[in-house]
Formats: C-alpha cells, sequence, structure tokens
C-alpha cells in the first residue's frame, strides 16, 4: 500500500491507499481533498487504524492494541440484540466494512456460525489489515451484492446485522423495498434484523418507512449520538414482545461478559418500544 502524509489536517496521521508505489502523490493528495478518489482508504496514527470511503466519515475503526474491541457507538449498539436473542446459532452480516462486528461475534460468540457479504472488491482487499480472521468452518466471507445474494439463497438466520453502505451513502440495493422482505423470508421466526440507519433526517425516515412496509410498524430504534445513525431492531415474529424485566436482571452480567454497556441500551431500547407501541414489562 502506498503511504501519504494526511492533507486534511497538520497532525501525525499516515493515510494508507491501494496504489502502487510509483503513483503521482501530489495527484492522489487533491484527488482525495476534492473527493473524487473512489477508493477506500486508511487512516493510521499510531493507536488505531480507520477505514474512509471520504475523509468527512470514518466507515470503520480499529484499536491497534485490540482489534476485536468494538471501537465505534454505532457497532455496540447492534449487538444489543443479545438483549433479545441470547444464543445466535446463525449470524448474517451485509456489509463487511473493516469486520468489526463479524470480529466481534466470531470471538465472544463461538457456537454461532457468521456469513459476512460484501460486494467492494476494494475493501475485500484490506481484509489483513484490519485482522479480519480467515474463512473457516462457522465463518465465510462472501464476494457478493447483498441483494443478489439474498435472493439466490435459501440459508436461514437467527440475526441479520445490516450495515451496508459505498462512499455515496447507503449501498443501492436498500433503496428497494423487496430486499427487506428477502431479509425478512430468510429469517428463523424468532429471528431479528438489526440496521444501521444512516444519513441526515429525511433520508433516515425514507429508509424507516422502507423497512416499515416490509415488517410492520413495531420496532425498537436506538438513536446513536455519536453520529447521523439510527439502529433499527425489527423482529420476525409480529407478537414480540421483549422481556423487559428479565433483560433489566441480566444486563448487567451480560455487560460485564460482553464488555457493552448493555443496561444502558437496554433502558434506551425499552424507552423506544413504549413510543412505538411494544408492550413494556415489569
Amino acid at each position: 500500500m502506498l503511504e501519504l502524509p494526511n492533507p486534511f489536517a497538520p497532525d501525525h496521521t499516515i493515510l494508507r491507499l491501494l496504489e502502487p508505489a510509483d503513483a503521482d502523490r501530489a495527484a492522489l493528495a487533491a484527488r482525495l481533498r476534492d473527493g473524487s478518489y473512489d477508493k477506500p482508504f486508511l487512516a493510521e496514527d499510531g493507536r488505531s487504524r480507520a477505514l474512509h470511503f471520504c475523509w468527512t466519515y470514518v466507515q470503520s475503526r480499529m484499536r491497534l492494541d485490540d482489534p476485536v474491541a468494538l471501537q465505534m457507538t454505532y457497532t455496540r449498539m447492534m449487538m444489543s440484540f443479545l438483549l433479545f436473542h441470547t444464543t445466535p446459532r446463525a449470524i448474517l452480516i451485509l456489509g463487511l466494512g473493516g469486520g468489526s462486528l463479524a470480529k466481534y461475534c466470531h470471538r465472544n460468540l463461538p457456537d454461532a456460525r457468521i456469513v459476512a457479504v460484501e460486494s467492494n472488491r476494494d475493501v475485500l482487499a484490506l481484509r489483513d489489515e484490519f485482522a479480519i480472521p480467515p474463512d473457516d468452518a462457522r465463518f465465510t466471507v462472501v464476494d457478493a451484492d447483498a441483494a443478489a445474494w439474498l435472493a439466490g439463497t435459501r440459508a436461514r438466520f437467527d440475526v441479520v446485522l445490516l450495515d451496508a453502505f459505498d462512499r455515496l451513502g447507503g449501498a443501492p440495493g436498500l433503496a428497494d423495498d423487496g430486499f427487506y422482505a428477502r431479509i425478512h423470508d430468510r429469517l428463523w421466526p424468532n429471528g431479528l434484523l438489526v440496521a444501521n440507519v444512516a444519513g441526515n433526517a429525511p433520508e433516515r425516515a425514507a429508509h424507516l418507512a422502507r423497512l416499515r412496509r416490509a415488517w410492520g410498524d413495531d420496532v425498537l430504534v436506538l438513536a446513536c449520538d455519536e453520529n447521523e445513525d439510527d439502529i433499527v431492531f425489527a423482529f420476525r415474529e409480529p407478537a414480540f414482545e421483549p422481556r423487559w424485566r428479565w433483560i433489566r436482571e441480566q444486563a448487567g452480567a451480560m455487560e460485564r461478559r460482553y464488555g457493552i454497556e448493555l443496561a444502558t441500551f437496554a433502558q434506551r431500547l425499552r424507552r423506544s418500544g413504549r413510543a412505538n407501541g411494544t408492550a413494556a414489562m415489569g
């Protein structure tokens, strides 16, 4: 990979690009600054490594001294599915990125089979940079478009984690109502979808409306204070009611086990449930 000084700020960050060593560095720096550079790139400061599609938005961040730790708040929020499905056996991740969710699930849920689908081959080329484990009997990375892969598979999953973006925002397939219907069909009856819905307020509202057309109105939403993301939890079973009393009793122990602020997220999800009409217990 080609290293460049950071053209955006006078700090110690180094940018690393998927370019040959003899590439025109000045031209690349200019393309990075004006936004015309169209490949993912890395930013490193000696403590962390971040994946970017553009400088203004971080797609993924990894601690160099602990590559599996979930650095970004929204990824920890997405793992709150453990409050509702404590022992998933099959997890589908749509959008690999820097592999934060894939690595965390691979280490912390050893009984789960994990499939991650990623369509950007430049992102896949950075797999080793983010210490994403090799494929094995229970972990597979698939080079495919998420919508096309869903249409062609008969596999079923307990949890689907949707975190699929390109340099222009949400992946194009997400604009299709049928995409969410196909996810619905690929879940077991007690399964759930966890979707990272990003963008400005109108974009998030439109995205959530598409999801609700396929899943109904009874969803839980966590707003991420870190950036303009909403984490949406949608359940395959229409009559699903979270066991809020049990969740409250177990959240502290689960928080210690998984290293995620699950007790806080549980409280916020319960309030979301009341706002969306979900029955709250105890």
